[in-house]
């Protein structure tokens, strides 16, 4: 964590409702395909949070994750390990802009400081989810590991219908307008008919 004091009052209620949010079931899972992804170089972390924090924190981890997603040319081209809190905050930024680019959904995305600071870890373990997902989804050769850690992301499934087709559709009513079978007007009355003798 940075230099930042205890929390108190309404920030230490919202920054535990955001603690509670990780996930240490996700993180092994996580640990154990970035391992697989990237080789033995890259280490283990300790297990917990904090951990996990402290090993994907200067960024190499996650570039080298990324560029080995890659199939020719390397998203992230320089990656140094680094003590200076803007350089790891750098290589953390390059991560992001090249997840992105892979195909990872800005609101999938976690900021610079979520990381940096630990200020929400859950968020980095969904942007790896999802960058896992989308590795499993793409099917290029390049994801290591296995597959049944992630979800397949759904894919377009276009249906092309001839004219004809198209034709017989609107003649259809479709059974959300409701039905009609059975429906008859027997025991019907008009409007303001009190009936017979009254």
């Amino acid at each position: 964590m940075a230099n930042k004091g205890p929390a108190y009052g309404l920030s230490r209620e919202v920054q535990s409702k955001i603690d509670k949010k990780y996930d240490p079931e996700l993180e092994d899972r996580l640990v154990q395909w970035i391992i697989a992804q990237c080789g033995d170089s890259v280490g283990k972390p300790q297990p917990g949070k904090q951990g996990f924090q402290q090993w994907l924190k200067d960024g190499c981890v996650l570039c080298e994750l990324i560029n080995s997603l890659a199939k020719d040319s390397k998203p992230v081209k320089k990656i140094q390990s680094s003590s200076m809190a803007f350089k790891q905050m750098e290589q953390i930024s390059q991560f992001l802009g090249a997840a992105e680019r892979y195909g990872v959904t800005k609101s999938d995305m976690f900021q610079t400081v979520d990381l940096w600071e630990g200020k929400d870890l859950a968020a980095v373990q969904m942007t790896l989810l999802s960058l896992g997902s989308l590795a499993v989804t793409k099917d290029d050769g390049c994801y290591r590991g296995d597959p049944s850690w992630f979800h397949k992301k759904s894919q377009e499934n276009k249906r092309e219908f001839s004219d004809e087709q198209l034709k017989e559709g609107q003649s259809v009513i479709g059974l959300q307008m409701g039905t009609n079978k059975g429906a008859s007007q027997a025991g019907m009355t008009g409007y303001g008919y009190a009936g017979k003798g009254k």
